[in-house]
């Protein structure tokens, strides 16, 4: 069954510091997974070539390579992690010069020589908007489902109307396994955003958590959702 996506009360604090606490131990003790090193095929198949506009926003970046993918084409892009060791990471692995400023809420790491920043603290406290595009492929899913709603809210508060979204989901039984990351099925997400269109999906059995198929999972699907420039449904 699918995680509940029942909202946890906005005064629930520690229901958002367990997450956050969560996800920092797993990057400090290296369980992570879902971190692809080599980035994802369903952005370099399906991000919209004519964006009108410039800024892209993907949160809990972690210390993906999408992220310089998306500014070697030339777009302002903005990641928000909530991970210090996954920001340093990113730019130690990729070989980037960077200058960091401290913030009230978030530091700042500037790469030097790409239009490309990333914003280390609580996504929830981030206000550097408004977004031409976003990118979602490991924020959605990492959160549990009382969590999801909130994402989702402040999400759209930091984009343009009628920005291009390219989200990455996964959906397998938790019955089996749960995550994160997270299934999370269409009738969820399309409650979230009713123009996404399902662009294609694929068997991800094979690069999910070992963890998945220790637990004996034996399908799982990556899906790719688009709201953009007329996306081609398959």
């Amino acid at each position: 069954m699918p995680a509940s996506t029942t909202a946890c009360p906005t005064s629930c604090r520690s229901c958002a510091r367990t997450v956050n606490e969560d996800w920092i131990g797993r990057w400090e003790n290296g369980r992570t997974g879902w971190h692809e090193a080599g980035g994802n095929a369903g952005l370099r198949n399906y991000w919209p070539s004519d964006i009108a506009g410039n800024r892209v926003l993907v949160p809990l970046c972690g210390k993906s390579a999408d992220l310089l993918w998306l500014a070697r084409r030339g777009h302002e892009v903005v990641g928000v992690e909530l991970a210090k060791k996954a920001v340093l990471e990113f730019f130690t692995e990729h070989d980037l010069e960077y200058r960091s400023e401290s913030g009230t809420n978030l530091d700042c790491y500037t790469a030097i020589d790409l239009p490309l920043r990333i914003f280390c603290g609580d996504y929830f406290k981030f206000d550097d908007g408004p977004f031409d595009a976003l990118y979602d492929r490991g924020a959605l899913v990492a959160l549990p489902g009382h969590s999801r709603p909130k994402y989702v809210e402040h999400t759209k508060k930091l984009l343009r109307p009628r920005a291009v979204r390219l989200i990455v989901t996964l959906e397998y039984d938790q019955a089996v396994v749960q995550g994160p990351p997270f299934s999370v099925l269409p009738p969820e997400i399309r409650g979230y955003w009713d123009d996404l269109a399902r662009v294609t999906e694929a068997d991800d059995l094979e690069t999910c958590p070992p963890k998945f198929r220790a637990a004996g999972l034996s399908e799982i699907q990556e899906v790719v959702w688009l709201a953009g420039p007329d996306p081609a449904v398959t």
